[in-house]
């Protein structure tokens, strides 16, 4: 089976990678028209089973711009998911058509998943709750661009880091780089997931977790707020609990530090108040629009090979053992071999990253 230069998770890769990656993406800003015909006669499949409107527009234009064409569906509904059609018959197909795809799908681990029989590249534009490494490589230009460093800040998460994958991916490419720092903005219910903080621990990162962003912001050299995900939870009671638990608003603002920057994956819905919008330290516009130059950059990477060929499965596969998370791919998808990174008596999804204590 060939191997390709699959982008399913950011720590497959070094941070020399992402360097070159957001390097690129900043001389594409730079000079757009030197890579106008730079994907001439390539073909991109976007296969987006969830709504988007800033990484599948990105992504589409981020092609378009490199001259290349795109494929593909952003409603599963329209296409033969429809019939019941499974992930692998999809992509295999698909990517029979296709140079390169890109899927955002609500299970976690799907994009692992599709790129174990997919006949071209996969780019992973968010996996459930899991990760989405392309927002955060947008989100690495952004502070390159904003705070001309990667190292040595003191980074504010806030709103949901339980179901927030950008955060999640954030958070494990941001512990990368030297003396960053993290303070956890949350409420107790919308914590961050344990693996999370292990990867973390692991690597010597300092973070604490708190529930009051008006005495948080003012150390902060960042602030990422994130909305409240109603898609991710199993009742309105519960997303009722916990919306609208933190705004960031003008009075907030004022505690800040005068170089602070926001930032935010975006949609919002209510935790930023619109009148922030004018304040200069508001950079989530330009990070929405950073997101297509880095976009370009990857795709570039990817067809041209510049980035390794790493293993998509490297685990021991339990086929007897199943991965407890209910949204992993691996309880959807029957055929999947179910893969575990076994430490003594503690099995983790390959897909989804799930803690398994076995008996």
């Amino acid at each position: 089976m060939e191997t390709f230069s699959n982008l399913i998770d950011l720590d497959a890769y070094s941070p020399d990678d992402w360097n070159m990656i957001v390097e690129l993406a900043q001389q594409i800003q730079k000079n757009p028209s030197l890579y106008r015909s730079r994907c001439s006669g390539k073909i991109m499949g976007t296969l987006f089973y969830e709504p988007s409107t800033r990484t599948q527009m990105s992504f589409q234009t981020a092609m378009l711009r490199l001259g290349g064409t795109i494929i593909g569906f952003d409603n599963p509904s329209t296409s033969s998911v429809s019939k019941g059609e499974n992930l692998k018959d999809t992509t295999k197909i698909v990517s029979n058509y296709a140079d390169i795809l890109v899927m955002r799908n609500p299970y976690e681990g799907s994009a692992k998943a599709a790129a174990l029989t997919a006949d071209c590249p996969v780019i992973n534009a968010g996996d459930g709750g899991h990760l989405h490494p392309t927002q955060t490589l947008t989100d690495l230009l952004t502070l390159k661009n904003e705070k001309g460093r990667l190292s040595d800040l003191k980074i504010g998460l806030c709103g949901d880091l339980r179901y927030g994958r950008t955060v999640h991916s954030l958070l494990k490419a941001l512990s990368r780089y030297e003396n960053n720092e993290f303070v956890l903005i949350s409420t107790p219910e919308l914590a961050l997931p344990s693996y999370i903080k292990d990867v973390l621990s692991a690597r010597g990162c300092l973070f604490k977790e708190v529930y009051s962003l008006e005495d948080a912001i003012g150390s902060l050299d960042v602030l990422y707020m994130t909305r409240i995900q109603k898609e991710r939870f199993s009742s309105a009671e519960e997303y009722d609990r916990q919306k609208s638990v933190f705004l960031l608003d003008c009075d907030k603002m004022k505690k800040a530090k005068e170089d602070m920057i926001v930032m935010h994956p975006l949609p919002r819905v209510d935790e930023i108040e619109v009148a922030i919008d004018d304040d200069p330290r508001a950079k989530y516009f330009e990070q929405a629009k950073n997101g297509m130059f880095v976009r370009m950059a990857l795709i570039i990477c990817v067809l041209e090979g510049r980035l390794g060929m790493p293993k998509l499965l490297c685990g021991t596969v339990k086929n007897d053992v199943s991965c407890t998370n209910k949204k992993c791919i691996s309880n959807i998808e029957h055929y999947l071999p179910h893969s575990f990174r076994v430490r003594g008596d503690i099995c983790e999804c390959e897909y989804c990253d799930e803690r398994i204590l076995l008996d």
